[in-house]
């Protein structure tokens, strides 16, 4: 099976999980990150390279305050209780997005898990947190537009890859996968320059419910996809279509 070097997870459903089970939203995301744990843990397993979890966008600021505090007290847990375990499984961990809005005390557990699991070598795990990619782009083209006005660069030395370098992905590759759960089709804001050529997967499975098997299904789906990038497929016979 070919596997992505990227996956990429819009990870949608806690709230209408919790519905279904009549409990409030916060029983939702406290399944919903037990479920991140085992998906994180089984990517590394099978190898894969990069994985970016949308775990808070720039929008979910806007939600319930009890409801924001509950989300960044979750997120501070989970680091500060599951560092050790990332670095014993060889996992780095970072972080993209506005940190600036992020509560003290979370910003301090996410430097230290950033620091703790630096030097390890295998999956790439990318948390998008307070991350909007409108927003990361508008602040890529400031920077650019700030290089030309020191005459760093001229206009027309601005390409895709200068672009791309100075997003706050970089240099984690474009996601050859973007998955997202509960049955929404959008990006949301997400990743929208990376996603370019990106392959897409939608589930019905809302993300507290999303397993293992659920992730191969994914893989499977990736694997027999033909990516061309406009080109034409060496598989496919032009003669025929001219006769």
């Amino acid at each position: 099976m070919t596997l992505p070097k990227h996956i990429a997870i819009i990870m949608d459903g806690n709230g209408r999980w919790a519905q279904l089970k009549r409990k409030p939203r916060t029983f939702g995301h406290i399944k919903g990150t037990r479920v991140a744990k085992k998906i994180i843990t089984a990517c590394s397993r099978k190898g894969i390279k990069n994985l970016t979890l949308y775990a808070f966008s720039t929008e979910n600021w806007f939600r319930p305050q009890a409801e924001v505090s509950f989300l960044m007290k979750i997120l501070r847990r989970y680091l500060a209780k599951e560092t050790t375990n990332l670095v014993k499984e060889n996992i780095r961990f970072s972080v993209i997005g506005d940190l600036s809005k992020v509560p003290a005390d979370v910003f301090k557990t996410i430097s230290q898990a950033r620091e703790a699991t630096s030097k390890c070598t295998g999956l790439n795990l990318v948390f998008a947190l307070s991350y909007g990619s409108r927003q990361e782009m508008t602040l890529a083209v400031r920077d650019i537009a700030n290089m030309v006005a020191k005459g760093e660069i001229k206009p027309d030395e601005i390409d895709e890859a200068l672009i791309s370098t100075s997003l706050s992905t970089y240099p984690t590759p474009d996601p050859d996968l973007i998955v997202r759960t509960s049955g929404e089709q959008r990006l949301s804001n997400f990743l929208l320059w990376q996603a370019a050529y990106s392959e897409f997967y939608f589930t019905e499975t809302l993300w507290p419910n999303f397993t293992e098997a659920h992730l191969e299904e994914a893989l499977t789906a990736f694997s027999v996809r033909q990516r061309r990038y406009g080109k034409v497929s060496t598989n496919d016979n032009l003669e025929k279509l001219s006769n």
